[in-house]
């Protein structure tokens, strides 16, 4: 039976990547964003025999994410894997050009999105004794990262100690969770990044290379629990 996996963030980088990769290897995708007509344009990339449910929502909406993993579970036979994916990164990143609005907003999706959907996936998942969440961190949640920024940084460790919380206590009902660290990744959102150089960006990790590392969690038996993988690009 076809095992059916939730991606947030999926209109585009590292989620848009996850919903190829998840279809290919045959899972019913569920994929959420803030727009319909980004997920439809990723939709159109899978397989065409791929079993895929659009569900168009902004993670901060902490009653539509309830309802969207009851809409799933019901769907798809259950709601086996999440890859909790959306995530956003401002340009005012320092101390120095404090911005409360950007600021908030980060804390926001980062931190209260994740919860949100973290918090709709434990019902379906504790009914079935079985769930794998995965979760898109970064570098800047394992370590300190000046470029990334102050409130990136700190919303990404709350992410990664959100994990292991969920290890610790919901390993019981057979959920497991996976904190992904990486360090750049090609995406939109790091070429966003204030003076990054776009010339490097195919020296980085690619979104593929992140959605490949999901699917390996995914497919982990369910003895095992890898609390966290740290990625980074080869220094030149």
């Amino acid at each position: 039976m076809s095992k059916t996996v939730w991606i947030t963030g999926a209109g585009s980088g590292i989620g848009a990547a996850m919903a190829r990769a998840f279809a290919a290897a045959g899972f019913r995708t569920a994929l959420t964003a803030r727009t319909e007509q980004s997920l439809k344009a990723v939709r159109d990339e899978l397989p065409a025999d791929a079993d895929c449910l659009i569900l168009p929502g902004d993670v901060t909406d902490r009653e539509g994410m309830a309802a969207a993993a009851q809409s799933i579970a019901e769907w798809g036979n259950g709601l086996h894997i999440l890859c909790n994916n959306a995530g956003l990164n401002i340009p005012k990143r320092s101390w120095a050009e404090l911005d409360w609005a950007s600021w908030d907003r980060v804390f926001q999706v980062n931190v209260t999105g994740a919860l949100n959907v973290i918090a709709a996936c434990l019902p379906a998942m504790r009914a079935q004794q079985d769930g794998v969440m995965i979760h898109t961190s970064s570098w800047a949640g394992r370590f300190h990262s000046p470029d990334s920024g102050v409130p990136y940084g700190a919303s990404k460790h709350a992410l990664s100690d959100m994990s292991a919380s969920l290890n610790d206590q919901e390993g019981r009902n057979g959920i497991r969770s996976t904190a992904l660290c990486p360090a750049e990744v090609a995406t939109p959102l790091l070429a966003k990044r204030p003076g990054f150089d776009t010339d490097k960006l195919s020296q980085m990790i690619q979104a593929e290379d992140m959605a490949r590392i999901a699917l390996f969690v995914a497919q982990t038996q369910p003895g095992i629990v890898l609390n966290e993988i740290v990625v980074a690009p080869v220094r030149h």
